[in-house]
């Protein structure tokens, strides 16, 4: 493996990102910036409307930065994939959920595949970025393209992987400074795509093939996944025992090697975490191998909704009152705190399990004003958030929002439910969870 920190110095490509999410929307914004032409291209007409009004759907993403690459002419978007027949390079940020069966769901994937296939041109650059299980990019990504083309990956195009590194948020993760793993089917189809990601990106960082970007990338999340269902499990058992996990990790943190912090939370949200882990799990099973040690992390974390449902409950109880017709409002609806990305959501969890229970919900957000449309939540969808006040039966943190830190909560006379440990001013009836 080698690093390359120094960009690939060559006339300015035309490049087109497929999918302008969280994920391909700042990557096309990167490439922009670089100096290359890009257009980026989503199914979904009312994003392309935004962006063709020279403003923003994402929240860290400033509505300034999409005015200026569209009066430099070197960003623009559409729906359309014929605009692809004169790009140097494709990048697929699609999604890859799971289905209700929790196995991959690859059809994003595969119907963009079909897509562009008709408008490559000779010697294009196809770089997958969506989160799979290894052996996704040349075997299914490299059969639909041949198939739809006529065209073999190797020869006429160059088929490589990069996974996506994004963490909305945090002021110090910019795209061009997150080092980028790139593998490819054959070792020019990589170097190819390591001189694309090269205009934009200080650090490549080339691997051996498809596959092992791909497994590295599933590592990365698997890391997460078991250490933050470690803590949520020793959560549990350390309430039992009347200790806070919370000084636990503080104080395991002083030492300064062998010890990473990981914090627990009311479940797993985003794009990556709660779904990433499964797709090695389903493909491990081709191999006859079995992966207990991410299943069991999965079931832990899973879990974690209703444990805090539990902790609702008890603190309504010693208010004398039912979960059945209280009146709750969730703080947070974003995964993470102080960003607009709802993906994956324990919110969403949390509202129909209480729900369920007979309880009225509402939700406050000051990064979402309203519950968009989601696969897994349609009938949520359209609800808007609400003024916290002290008129709730239960108040419940799902998200610690810096609104929320700075939130004087000391007069409130209801129970607040604190998932993050992040309420600094204290209610008298105050519960961590």
């Amino acid at each position: 493996m080698e690093n390359q920190s120094s960009p690939v110095q060559t006339k300015p490509e035309t490049i087109a990102i497929i999918g302008l999410g969280y994920v391909g929307l700042p990557l096309a914004i990167q490439f922009a910036n670089a100096g290359l032409t890009v257009i980026g291209v989503d199914v979904d007409p009312r994003k392309i409307a935004t962006l063709d009004k020279g403003e923003s759907y994402i929240g860290h993403i400033e509505t300034a930065r999409i005015k200026e690459l569209y009066s430099r002419g070197t960003f623009s978007a559409t729906t359309d994939f014929t605009s692809l027949a004169c790009c140097d390079a494709v990048i697929l940020c699609v999604p890859t959920p799971l289905n209700q069966h929790r196995e991959p769901d690859l059809s994003y994937v595969l119907e963009t595949g079909a897509s562009i296939a008709p408008y490559l041109k000779k010697g294009t650059v196809i770089c997958l970025e969506s989160t799979t299980y290894p052996g996704t990019t040349e075997i299914d990504l490299r059969k639909v393209i041949e198939d739809s083309s006529g065209k073999t990956a190797g020869v006429d195009f160059h088929l490589a992987y990069s996974p996506e590194r994004e963490d909305p948020s945090n002021p110090d993760s910019k795209v061009e400074r997150i080092p980028k793993l790139v593998g490819g089917l054959t070792p020019k189809c990589r170097d190819k795509a390591v001189a694309i990601y090269s205009h934009a990106i200080h650090t490549i960082v080339p691997v051996d093939s498809c596959k092992v970007a791909e497994a590295a990338k599933l590592l990365e999340n698997i890391f997460r996944s078991v250490n933050i269902a470690l803590v949520n499990e020793l959560k549990v058992i350390y309430d039992a025992m009347g200790i806070d996990i919370w000084e636990v990790i503080e104080a395991a943190k002083t030492k300064p090697f062998g010890f990473m912090p990981f914090y627990p939370g009311p479940g797993l949200g985003g794009h990556c975490i709660p779904i990433d882990p499964f797709y090695l799990t389903w493909k491990a099973r081709e191999f006859d191998q079995h992966t207990r040690f991410i299943e069991l992390a999965g079931e832990i974390n899973t879990a974690m909704p209703q444990y805090v449902v539990e902790i609702c409950t008890r603190a309504l109880n010693e208010d004398a009152k039912a979960v059945k017709n209280s009146n709750i409002l969730i703080l947070g609806l974003a995964y993470k705190p102080n960003v607009d990305d709802d993906r994956e959501s324990p919110t969403y969890v949390l509202i129909e399990k209480l729900e369920n229970l007979g309880a009225n919900v509402s939700f406050n957000d000051p990064h979402i004003p309203q519950i968009p449309q989601t696969r897994e939540h349609p009938h949520l969808a359209g609800r808007s958030s609400t003024e916290i006040s002290d008129s709730f039966d239960l108040i419940l943190i799902a998200t610690n929002h810096k609104e929320y830190h700075d939130y004087d909560f000391s007069g409130f006379t209801c129970p607040v439910v604190d998932t993050r440990n992040c309420v600094l001013n204290k209610p008298a009836k105050y519960y961590k969870a």
